[in-house]
């Protein structure tokens, strides 16, 4: 599947990826579109096959916070909204911790992964001073080796506790630590806490307190001292970025980084992606771009790409919602320039070769020009659009192997008529497909 990897109508941000068996399930927060608000009432749960990471099954409401889509609340204490949860395996159980917004947080049960969830308890735990009244922020699980469990959390600074693993919700007495992620350099914590363990070294996925990034830092130990190592994913670059919050996960051998950008012009519309990446003989993960990849090794040009799919917009443009079965690019201005990585062009066949571009008009006139491999790449060709509903043909370069593909959207107006539609939408784009 491509970015995102989810249908498009779902929202599910702050993922944490956990293989259980032969399957990978994604649990995070569930956004609701055109919400004021970050998130939702209610978690739901995805997952797939380890061997098919194109066959996505949603398992419905696994938790919530009120009655909803048939499911009734889960807590009697609030009914406030569910935050970035995460889920772990312990003998054969399954944990479900959960932020509620305002509120004490936490511990549900189920005996499958995908829940649905009963509640245990809220947290206990003697602890004086928490600075959020024991609500524990977003919390991130980690079942070590030898059985012992740590919950990591923090909003503005960052806590960690053992979690009794008896029953998995008594914070034992002592445990609890303060500032395990700096927020000084070059740490910068912000917020969302991930742990993983990858052999011997401890790994913790954060977002940093300034930009829209991923950052993370070892140990050699579950309670630190952790290590600043780099970004592993910048969601802010060449995009419109916002917050972010995920983590990593290995799939059949492959590692890839869970996170989430932004549509619908909204920090509150978040929709996961995913990208491969690399975890390095000395424990570094090399940064990773934005694409629109997914799971796959490339896009096919003569398949129809779908809008939604970008990854770069650039002076203007906005991927938006207009139902469950349509989001577009709109906003499209004057030197807007759309983009996607990366397509596989096969051989050169010699063929005369066009790319169709299916486009709502918006009242305008103006061109479209076609590059690759960056922003300023090579132009490939130009087509004119006009002002209403249609199919743009543009003639192309034949091109052959993989390239990123950009279309940048100009106006058709020169001279004091120019100036009528600075900022004005020129047209919306809705896909387009290469064919030879």
């Amino acid at each position: 599947m491509a970015n995102p990897y989810l249908p498009g109508w779902e929202y599910i941000p702050d993922g944490e990826p956990r293989v259980f068996g032969d399957r990978v399930y994604v649990y995070g927060s569930h956004d609701r579109v055109g919400s004021e608000w970050f998130c939702d009432y209610k978690l739901k749960v995805w997952s797939a096959p380890v061997d098919n990471l194109n066959e996505w099954t949603c398992h419905g409401v696994s938790f919530s916070t009120r009655d909803c889509d048939g499911h009734k609340s889960d807590v009697d204490w609030t009914d406030r909204e569910l935050y970035a949860p995460d889920v772990v395996e312990k003998d054969g159980k399954y944990y479900l911790y959960a932020y509620i917004v305002g509120a004490k947080g936490c511990v549900a049960v189920s005996d499958k992964p995908e829940g649905p969830f009963r509640l245990i308890s809220q947290y206990s735990y003697n602890i004086e001073n928490h600075y959020d009244d024991g609500t524990f922020i977003d919390p991130g699980v980690l079942v070590d080796d030898d059985g012992r469990v740590y919950v990591y959390c923090g909003y503005q600074g960052s806590y960690m506790a053992e979690i009794n693993g008896d029953n998995m919700y008594e914070v034992i007495d002592g445990t609890y630590k303060e500032k395990i992620i700096p927020v000084e350099e070059p740490h910068r914590f912000f917020e969302a806490c991930s742990p993983r363990k990858v052999g011997d070294t401890y790994y913790m996925i954060y977002s940093p307190q300034i930009g829209s990034r991923l950052d993370y830092a070892t140990s050699n130990s579950p309670t630190g001292p952790f290590e600043y190592r780099g970004t592993i994913i910048d969601n802010g670059v060449d995009f419109p970025g916002g917050n972010d919050h995920g983590s990593i996960c290995c799939i059949n051998g492959q590692w890839y980084i869970f996170y989430h950008r932004m549509s619908n012009g909204s920090i509150m519309s978040r929709r996961g992606c995913v990208e491969k990446i690399e975890i390095l003989p000395d424990g570094t993960i090399p940064q990773v771009e934005m694409t629109s990849l997914g799971f796959e090794d490339y896009l096919n040009p003569y398949k129809i790409t779908m809008a939604d799919t970008a990854c770069v917009l650039l002076n203007g443009g906005m991927i938006t919602e207009i139902d469950e079965f349509e989001r577009i690019i709109t906003k499209i201005t004057d030197g807007t320039v759309m983009g996607w990585k990366y397509f596989e062009f096969g051989q050169d066949t010699g063929s005369e070769a066009v790319v169709k571009l299916k486009v709502r008009g918006c009242g305008c006139v103006g061109r479209i020009r076609v590059m690759i491999d960056s922003p300023d790449g090579e132009e490939i060709g130009c087509g004119e659009f006009g002002m209403n509903d249609g199919v743009v043909t543009i003639p192309v370069k034949n091109v052959c192997g993989r390239h990123a593909v950009f279309f940048r959207a100009e106006a058709g107006y020169e001279g004091w008529a120019k100036s009528m539609f600075d900022g004005r939408c020129l047209f919306e784009l809705k896909s387009f497909v290469f064919k030879k």
